[in-house]
């Protein structure tokens, strides 16, 4: 255990070891006792304070969530408080300073208040207040604060930095979904009313729409016997059923898409604009399906509709654009293992002391028994061996971001867009009728064939011609570019002027790459758009334009 003098006691201890000097350089004996009192005085309290912070860690000093759930689910961008509790079960008394978050980067946590007292056997409560910058599934580990004793009620000489690993999971998902998700439905059964679009479509349904007379090949079960026996004649029921569509969402999570701030990169905002358009489909009683890729795909949702689909698209947006993955990940072996181990360290009993340093199966297989402690049950991630995929699917689980790859996807990517429009033109069990694609625009080497891919007929698979599948199917494409320019302003006042002319020469180039990715777009035959981002007052870059009630930007034929 480690003791820290407060800067009190370092006042008094200077001071004392002054008086002694003047006192022994005057030859004032009184003086030389005075400040060697001093002196004692802070060196008792040292071992008064040890005995003290032992006597309460012993008997029981802990912090405990106020919510039985261990997992808290918020919008991007939004606000929640989480109540937790510090117990002191010693019967010294004791006070906690400096008491701040053990949280990741991506949420902003501040604790009130800063400084508890807790007397002996009792409990006090604080507050957490959350702020979600990024969509995903993150975590608050616990916290960490400096004890002091409070001898006879004063203020203690010494302190003792103490960190409660108590981990708990937020799991961040886009605005529009969130409020689908926690809006009432339904009655009891919790079920959305059934909606279709105003079309109606004759067909087999419940909806009476007219009685005609009978023609050859009609159906004897259509036939209304007591009306035809009041006209005389053959009647035949005509029914209507309700239009509905069948949705595919296709977004494009590549690495270099998190450029920029969090909260502003272009991924964010396609992200809240892909929970928009799900939640308006939703609403609207239409299947939707999910697929979510970069170099390969990462989350495929067949077309469904309800509130249960609702639940697995805010997972797989939550999940699935993750950075965890090896292929997707900056951090090799050595560096995860360093990172699992700085994290595991204060969950472990023994604090990791019968672990080999070094020893990375040991290690592994420690994370593997205490990741029953995790608010996540995320999936396996992509690793290159069982030992390396047990340490990230640690840190998945207690949602501990790591730093994405430096080199991005887009090659790979493209060529995986170009495999999934495929197979989404070759579906014949659930036939699409609306694609929206969040991606950059194809480069210009699109066109060449893509290697390893499976298109029908044995003719490698290309953006341009899965597109014009697509539309031959009577599929509508819709394509939406992302946004850069929220990730290019500036923050929190003026820049320097090195920094404001290479924001600017960049969003110059972004321009005019979007400029010529139009172009190649319209001789693909579709027009394209890239998001519009709405703006808050007070000139920061706001969300996306995610309201269920708007349109997207729409690729048309």
């Amino acid at each position: 255990m480690q003791l820290h003098p407060t800067r009190a006691t370092f006042q008094v201890a200077l001071a004392g070891a002054a008086m002694v000097a003047v006192g022994v350089a005057a030859k004032v004996s009184a003086a030389v006792a005075f400040g060697g009192a001093m002196l004692l005085a802070v060196t008792l309290g040292r071992a008064l304070a040890l005995s003290t912070v032992t006597r309460i860690r012993a008997s029981g000093f802990e912090m405990v969530w106020g919510m039985t759930r261990r997992v808290t689910r918020i919008e991007r961008g939004g606000e929640v408080v989480l109540v937790a509790e510090l117990r002191n079960r010693g019967f010294d008394d004791a006070r906690g300073v400096n008491l701040r978050p053990v949280a990741s980067s991506m949420l902003d946590v501040t604790i009130h208040p800063a400084v508890v007292d807790l007397p002996a056997a009792s409990k006090v409560r604080f507050e957490l207040r959350v702020r979600a910058r990024r969509v995903g599934r993150w975590g608050v580990h616990g916290i960490a604060l400096e004890v002091r004793g409070t001898p006879l009620g004063g203020e203690g000489l010494y302190e003792v930095p103490l960190m409660f690993a108590n981990p708990h999971g937020v799991e961040v998902v886009p605005k529009p979904l969130f409020a689908m998700h926690e809006s009432a439905r339904g009655g009891r059964a919790r079920a959305l009313a059934p909606a279709g679009r105003p079309a109606r479509l004759p067909g087999e349904g419940e909806t009476l729409k007219e009685l005609r007379q009978h023609v050859p090949g009609d159906p004897f079960k259509r036939i209304a016997w007591k009306a035809s026996a009041r006209r005389g004649q053959l009647l035949v029921r005509e029914m209507e059923r309700e239009e509905r569509d069948v949705v595919w969402l296709i977004l494009d999570a590549s690495v270099e898409l998190w450029a920029g701030d969090d909260g502003r990169a272009p991924l964010d905002i396609a992200v809240e604009e892909v929970g928009g358009v799900a939640a308006r489909h939703l609403a609207r009683g239409d299947k939707v399906g999910l697929v979510v890729f970069a170099s390969r795909i990462r989350t495929w949702l067949a077309p469904e509709a309800g509130p249960v689909q609702a639940t697995r698209i805010v997972a797989a947006l939550a999940s699935a654009a993750s950075a965890v993955d090896a292929d997707r990940c900056e951090l090799d072996e050595l560096e995860l293992a360093a990172r699992v181990a700085e994290h595991l360290r204060p969950l472990d009993p023994r604090g990791l002391a019968d672990v080999p340093r070094g020893n990375l199966d040991a290690l592994a297989t420690r994370a593997e028994a205490m990741r029953v402690r995790a608010p996540f049950a995320p999936r396996l991630p992509q690793a290159a061996t069982p030992r390396e995929q047990r340490l990230r699917h640690y840190l998945a689980a207690f949602g501990v971001e790591v730093p994405p790859r430096v080199d991005g996807e887009r090659e790979k990517a493209e060529a995986t867009l170009a495999n999934v429009l495929e197979k989404i033109a070759r579906e014949k069990r659930t036939k699409a009728s609306i694609a929206h694609v969040w991606a950059p625009a194809p480069g210009p080497g699109s066109d060449a064939p893509v290697p390893g891919s499976d298109a029908a007929g044995g003719s490698p698979a290309t953006i341009e011609r899965a597109v014009r599948r697509l539309r031959a199917r009577h599929v509508e494409v819709r394509w939406t570019m992302p946004a850069f320019e929220p990730a290019l302003e500036v923050r929190d006042g003026g820049p320097e002027a090195v920094v404001d002319v290479v924001r600017d020469a960049v969003r110059l180039r972004v321009r005019a790459s979007q400029v010529r990715a139009e172009r190649a777009m319209r001789g693909m035959g579709v027009r394209s758009k890239a998001i519009e981002v709405r703006r808050r007052a007070g000139g920061d870059a706001a969300d996306a334009s995610s309201d269920p009630r708007a349109e997207p930007a729409e690729v048309r034929r």
